[in-house]
């Protein structure tokens, strides 16, 4: 019997030890699935309430990988508002089926009312981790390909997160460091949430 860890939650894996390396392979497996389906659905939110056009290879690419879940739910759930409700709530069912799949291969015996607890704090790290991969991309095209049809889609994504930044941090020698200071503050924010995933696993490791 052996801990393990995957999409950043801690598990009690009540099997033997040759059989946990399989774990972290399935494990794992469903981190980037799923962590990319999740990250896919919450941009199509994203853009949609940047009113981003999605005629670009990124919006395209957008629809690819979530219509097939995203529009089932549009046919139940009404649009609320500039942000896309199917697409966020279709984020956390993806987020929710991860942690219920861990916690099944873990042998079920643990006590799930800690899962949704767990699937919004998965959201939530793909959240921080996508506006990281946003700003380093925005980072790098600014100084090797700023006039590039892919550099303004990311422009539209990340200006309004750091437009708040902005108004805070001046030019430093004429010099924008407000991507830098977000990034250091997104890393905080991620570290903030691994712990806050603690209480989730206490309730989890209780017996059922």
């Amino acid at each position: 019997m052996v801990w393990g860890v995957s999409s950043g939650a801690l598990f009690f894996i009540p099997f033997a030890r040759d059989n946990f390396m399989l774990f972290q392979i399935i494990s794992f497996v469903l981190d980037v699935v799923v962590g990319l389906l999740t990250g896919v659905c919450l941009l199509r939110a994203y853009m949609q309430a940047q009113r981003v056009p999605f005629g670009n290879p990124v919006g395209q690419l957008v629809f690819a990988l979530s219509d097939w879940i995203v529009l089932p739910l549009r046919r139940i759930i009404k649009a609320s508002g500039r942000w896309d409700t199917s697409s966020l709530i279709a984020a956390f069912l993806l987020q929710m089926l991860q942690f219920v799949l861990l916690w099944l291969l873990t042998g079920g015996k643990s006590n799930p009312v800690a899962l949704p607890w767990l699937a919004l704090c998965g959201l939530a790290r793909v959240v921080l981790s996508g506006m990281v991969g946003v700003l380093l991309i925005y980072a790098i095209l600014s100084w090797v390909q700023p006039h590039s049809p892919l550099f303004g889609v990311i422009q539209r994504l990340a200006d309004p997160l750091l437009r708040p930044v902005r108004r805070m941090v001046p030019l430093v020698g004429g010099v924008d460091l407000s991507a830098l200071v977000l990034l250091v503050l997104l890393q905080v924010a991620l570290m903030v949430l691994s712990h806050l995933q603690g209480a989730g696993l206490m309730l989890l490791a209780r017996p059922f």
